[in-house]
């Protein structure tokens, strides 16, 4: 069976990054901020849980390049282990709320009627919550830390990639190709496997690498409540959180951190827009 146009020429619309200098700086950063959350426990140049007392809130200098925080720890080392966390996290929580939205969102739409009616009406009352109510609510329920934290978040994601995916496959259940395939015998589920779900995989692609930044704002905002992961923990949350009573004299306990959560979340939406306008075939030819 022969794929669809827009899908056989997406892979070719890829080419496309080259001449956009802002998806590619965006993705630069993202790999330099994969790469440093890998290689963090070679890389780092201190032990990041390693208290020194009389080194507390040292200005960034020769013995610390970014400082130490209030309890003498080096605040390079630790935003260094931070992104591991907040990476693992936001990636976890993605690939919940990615596979499991993709699964009701494909039976919603293909199958529509009653199917329809109970999963999008389920989907409904989650997205009438708050994101960081629910976030909260979950992670009270479960207990704070990293799995509760991803948990929470995949809940919250799930409604949106339903929503993306029914989109999808309530355009693609008509297309000539799922006739055709349709009539040659093929059963719904290998329809939905072979023929609707690869068509509406460059939407989700473009959405998850946008929603991994949210997800890492959402797993800061948590950690900064003291209901994400729990100290020592290196979060770039609970760094904001435990520096905010220092800004006047040491703000670099704050704002490294801040930094980096700003600067991640802006190259995983900048790099999700450009994945959005390459890949989106309605957007190809502008």
């Amino acid at each position: 069976m022969p794929a669809a146009p827009d899908a056989v020429a997406a892979p070719g619309r890829l080419r496309r990054w080259t001449r956009d200098p802002v998806t590619v700086a965006s993705l630069a950063v993202v790999a330099l901020v994969l790469a440093v959350a890998i290689a963090a426990p070679y890389v780092a140049p201190r032990d990041p849980y390693a208290q020194s007392l009389r080194d507390r809130r040292a200005p960034p200098g020769d013995r610390f390049l970014l400082g130490a925080d209030e309890f003498g720890r080096d605040v390079l080392s630790r935003v260094m282990y931070g992104a591991g966390l907040a990476l693992r996290t936001a990636l976890v929580a993605t690939s919940i709320g990615l596979l499991s939205g993709t699964v009701l969102g494909l039976f919603a739409g293909f199958f529509g009627g009653l199917a329809d009616d109970v999963i999008m009406r389920a989907m409904d009352v989650l997205l009438a919550f708050p994101y960081l109510l629910l976030a909260i609510a979950v992670v009270s329920a479960l207990g704070p830390g990293e799995v509760t934290t991803q948990i929470a978040i995949g809940l919250w994601a799930l409604p949106s990639f339903a929503r993306l995916v029914r989109s999808s496959a309530l355009s693609l259940r008509e297309r000539d190709f799922v006739e055709a395939a349709r009539a040659q015998g093929a059963g719904a589920l290998r329809i939905m496997r072979r023929h609707v779900l690869p068509h509406a995989m460059w939407p989700l692609v473009a959405f998850a690498t946008i929603f991994i930044a949210r997800a890492i704002l959402l797993e800061s905002a948590l950690s900064f409540l003291g209901l994400g992961a729990q100290p020592p923990a290196a979060s770039w949350g609970g760094m904001v959180a435990s520096g905010r009573d220092y800004l006047r004299i040491a703000p670099h306990i704050t704002l490294v951190p801040g930094a980096a959560i700003a600067l991640t979340v802006l190259a995983f939406n900048l790099l999700g827009d450009g994945l959005r306008d390459v890949l989106d075939p309605q957007r190809s030819h502008l």
